[in-house]
């Protein structure tokens, strides 16, 4: 009787045995991938199939976004671009996607320049004030799109953000060009009424300041028009300045208007009125 139980006690720890070498391979084998793989299965992207299929999607994208008119929004499927972005950052192509983007916004941003430099002195401001509004824009869809990028490759191998170096882009190709054409124009404005739009002239200055703060006191009066505390405290030696700046601003304001100071009404004066009798056509025929 002892034997047969000897049989099947080694049949059965030959079993577990097989059921132990299945169940530890399932383990080891999603060992091999790696976590940032795990949710999708997708073949290997080679640098080709990158240039001709998923980077021109992209590019496509981009310059639809570049230059689409403020205030418009063209149909993109950011779903569709970023999956592309997905998938290429998973093939390790993050570095080479990088720097296609910032070498298409850069072009786009040479081009944009040499355009204001040919622009007439009459429409300068607004066609820088339109550029940068345009180009503000566009990062809100573009930044989103790379999301992905910015995460697994800009931010932690950069150790900096996608958002903030579009930004830097702008500053370098576009606004530091013309900061000495820009400036003389905002500030002969001010003694001009309606020569710049109060709202263009708020939109530039309060832009510029966010894209570089040190040009706030290289041009100090025009930024403290828009931008609070620029300017250093006050002091009881700043006062007269102060009055007269005021007093400026106040008869700018009159002579926008179109009024005089001391004007309050357009009546004759009492001397020209004549004071008529009071009809009495509408009392009863039968008064008394």
């Amino acid at each position: 009787m002892e034997e047969p139980m000897e049989e099947q006690s080694a049949e059965e720890t030959t079993e577990k045995q097989a059921l132990n070498s299945e169940g530890d391979q399932k383990p080891a084998e999603r060992k091999k991938l790696p976590s940032l793989l795990r949710p999708v299965v997708m073949g290997a992207i080679s640098m080709e199939e990158y240039e001709m299929q998923y980077w021109p999607k992209l590019e496509n994208a981009i310059v639809q976004l570049l230059t689409q008119t403020p205030g418009d929004y063209i149909p993109i499927s950011y779903e569709q671009m970023y999956s592309c972005v997905y998938k290429c950052v998973c093939q390790q192509h993050s570095e080479r996607m990088y720097n296609d983007l910032m070498s298409l916004v850069i072009g786009h941003l040479q081009r944009v320049s040499q355009e204001l430099k040919s622009s007439p002195p009459d429409a300068y401001v607004e066609r820088f004030n339109f550029a940068m509004t345009q180009y503000m824009q566009a990062l809100g869809g573009i930044a989103p799109i790379f999301n992905y990028m910015n995460r697994f490759y800009v931010s932690s191998k950069l150790n900096t953000d996608l958002k903030e170096e579009l930004q830097k882009l702008f500053t370098l190709h576009v606004a530091e060009q013309h900061i000495s054409t820009l400036f003389p124009m905002l500030q002969e404005a001010q003694n001009r009424p309606f020569a710049v739009s109060p709202p263009t002239m708020a939109n530039i200055i309060k832009t510029l300041h966010s894209l570089k703060p040190d040009l706030a006191p290289q041009y100090p009066d025009l930024f403290a028009r828009f931008i609070p505390n620029v300017l250093p405290q006050v002091s009881a030696d700043d006062l007269p300045r102060i009055v007269e700046e005021t007093r400026r601003w106040q008869q700018e304001l009159l002579e926008r208007e179109g009024f005089a100071r001391g004007e309050t009404s357009r009546k004759r004066s009492g001397d020209e009125l004549q004071t008529k009798p009071t009809p009495l056509s509408f009392m009863p025929k039968n008064s008394c």
